[in-house]
């Protein structure tokens, strides 16, 4: 069994990198290989690596259990510290995040954050936008320094030379070199493309050492983000969005009075772990607190019964979930986290059903048209992937992978429900295949819907249609709902089956291996692959693509299926990726992969606005209750 090594600053392995000799970093890859599984932790909390009989590494984390600094990666070869075990041992280590978690800054006379960690993932509120929140006249967008558009330059570089490296090629040299980008643009203070360079590499490691959990279509997401941001950053015209905040102030909010909707675990790639408890109050403003630390997934089962820390509340998560909290003093982050400072105090309050207070609205407008106001807003905004929208719906039976329903309004389409987070060490999966067993089941639904399927929704908790007889039955105490991420469905929370037979007819006629789904079945997979050739092989996988026999005609069914554009984009792409010129003496005369960088981000930019089209039209309600075609 390996020993789970500390996590290493992406600084730190960068430098290492860097400091090889041309010789030394083609041999990096290889050295790095088996280095986890040679591990020994020492008794005093150190990492020690043996390479041979003369050389051992070495990792003393920090107090955080972190390695943030290169004397804390010592080697004892004569080469140390510019030597080759020295910097495989750092790249078998996991990348830490960009900074250690700070708190948040104290606002007067109102206390400080103290929730943990800055990494939220996809469980925590939404970002609040910045502009257009009043009635102020907007603010002038200030220029990016001379030192941001350097970083975002070698950014944009470092990104479309690992790009045109793809996964096959992307060892640690080219990590590095992203990495030193990264950390480039963190001192710039541009945080969110430090992020998302982070994100391309953990995505470039993922897919090499053949991880289970990498999804090549993420790691193309990733580098379209990527691309995208440092690309625009280095043209100097964008705006604070893209710039990001690496620390979210948090405010006084004053005296507030929130109901508890659910709660859900958290388990992120980076080796946090908690949980998240959403909370309304009574005008509909949406409030969160969340308890994420590292820990992995014992710390995300765990928390779900954790205490709130929040104002000497007495409360643990799972109370607060079918609880309420009275806040004097509350502080409150842009995207509605709140803070446990000193100034603030809570005091519980008895909790509320679904059915009644502010939950009451989720449930009172067909899912359609808040997934609407969701994809009418900018695709990178935080809200299109955090916000929860509820509705009723009507069990129709198991499809593959995932649980077909159907919305409780005339004409609507089926809708797929796939578990919010698929480890089978949470109670997700389970919960849902059980629900499946039990066709026409009605079922009240408060979920996340998953932007890039169609007509997906991702349920958090679920609870009983109000007068219905085929519904759950639910324990008083649960207040009329269930935490999909905690509480387990057992038999005794289903009807009797007695009613099952009259129940699964109202599920209607629609055989669940038949659901349409306008994102397969268009052509625009076609691009999609190019795209992630290029990502997994790099330009050259592009190129021989290209020459292929039926290349010429691989893209026809998308001009007659009237995506002209993506025909076009794709095409370029290809052509571009095969265009090489070179000198008299065979030299490459136009070396930089710029131009290639640029039709690949355009084919994937355009691609990723039809799929958005594709999946609004997914949700729509047509008059014999059939998801529309795409067009």
């Amino acid at each position: 069994m390996s020993t789970e090594l500390p996590p290493v600053a992406p600084e730190v392995l960068a430098e290492a990198v860097e400091s090889l000799t041309a010789r030394l970093r083609k041999k990096l890859d290889d050295a790095t290989a088996g280095c986890a599984d040679a591990a020994t932790r020492e008794t005093d909390g150190s990492v020690t690596f043996r390479f041979g009989e003369d050389a051992v590494v070495t990792l003393r984390p920090g107090p955080a259990g972190t390695v943030t600094e290169a004397g804390q990666a010592t080697c004892t070869c004569l080469l140390a510290p510019r030597c080759l075990h020295r910097a495989a041992a750092l790249g078998a280590a996991p990348l830490a995040d960009a900074a250690p978690p700070e708190p948040e800054p104290e606002p007067e006379s109102a206390g400080s954050a103290a929730d943990g960690t800055e990494r939220a993932p996809a469980a925590a509120s939404a970002e609040a936008e910045a502009e257009g929140a009043s009635d102020e006249p907007a603010e002038s967008v200030p220029a990016l320094t001379a030192a941001q558009l350097g970083a975002a330059a070698a950014l944009w570089h470092a990104a479309a030379e690992a790009l045109a490296a793809g996964v096959t090629a992307g060892g640690a040299v080219v990590q590095a070199e992203l990495l030193r980008a990264a950390h480039t643009a963190r001192l710039a203070g541009l945080p969110r493309a430090e992020a998302a360079a982070l994100r391309v590499v953990r995505g470039l490691r993922a897919a090499r050492e053949r991880r289970t959990a990498h999804r090549l279509g993420d790691l193309t997401g990733s580098f379209r983000e990527l691309l995208h941001t440092a690309g625009v950053l280095a043209s100097g015209t964008a705006g604070p969005a893209l710039t990001g905040t690496s620390r979210r102030a948090y405010t006084p909010g004053g005296s507030l009075r929130v109901q508890g909707l659910c709660r859900e675990p958290v388990l992120s790639a980076t080796g946090y772990g908690g949980v998240v408890t959403h909370l309304l109050a009574p005008d509909g403003s949406r409030y969160s607190i969340s308890d994420v630390r590292p820990g992995g997934l014992a710390r995300a089962r765990g928390a779900g019964r954790a205490s709130v820390a929040l104002g000497g509340a007495t409360l643990d998560h799972a109370g607060l979930a079918r609880g309420g909290l009275r806040i004097v003093g509350a502080t409150v982050s842009p995207e509605g986290r709140l803070g446990a400072g000193r100034g603030v105090k809570a005091t519980p309050l008895p909790g509320a059903a679904w059915t009644d207070g502010p939950a009451a609205p989720l449930f009172a407008r067909p899912a359609a048209e808040a997934v609407a106001e969701l994809l009418a807003a900018p695709a990178e905004a935080a809200e299109t992937e955090t916000a929860l929208i509820g509705c009723d719906v009507t069990v129709v039976g198991a499809a593959g992978d995932h649980l077909l329903v159907r919305e409780a309004v005339p004409h609507a389409p089926l809708l797929r429900l796939l578990p919010a987070h698929p480890h089978p060490e949470l109670p997700h999966t389970e919960n849902l295949r059980r629900i499946a067993s039990y066709p026409g089941l009605r079922l009240r639904v408060l979920g996340r819907p998953d932007l890039d399927r169609a007509a997906t929704l991702r349920p958090v908790a679920v609870g009983p249609v109000p007068g219905a007889q085929y519904t759950l039955r639910l324990p008083e105490d649960w207040l009329g709902r269930a935490d999909l991420g905690y509480d387990r469905l057992q038999g005794e929370h289903f009807p009797a089956p007695a009613a099952a037979t009259e129940a699964a007819g109202e599920a209607g006629p629609v055989p669940a291996a038949h659901a349409p789904d306008p994102l397969a079945d268009a052509p625009l997979w076609r691009v999609r692959r190019l795209l992630e050739t290029g990502v997994a092989g790099g330009r050259r996988a592009v190129a021989e693509a290209a020459r292929a026999a039926a290349a010429q005609a691989a893209y026809g069914p998308l001009r007659r299926a009237g995506l002209t554009a993506a025909a076009d984009l794709a095409t370029a792409l290809a052509a571009e990726a095969d265009r090489r010129p070179r000198d008299a003496f065979g030299r490459l005369a136009d070396p930089s992969p710029d131009g290639y960088a640029w039709a690949w981000l355009a084919a994937a930019t355009h691609l990723a606005a039809a799929e958005r089209s594709l999946v609004a039209a997914s949700w729509t309600a047509t008059p014999n209750g059939a998801t529309p075609a795409a067009s």
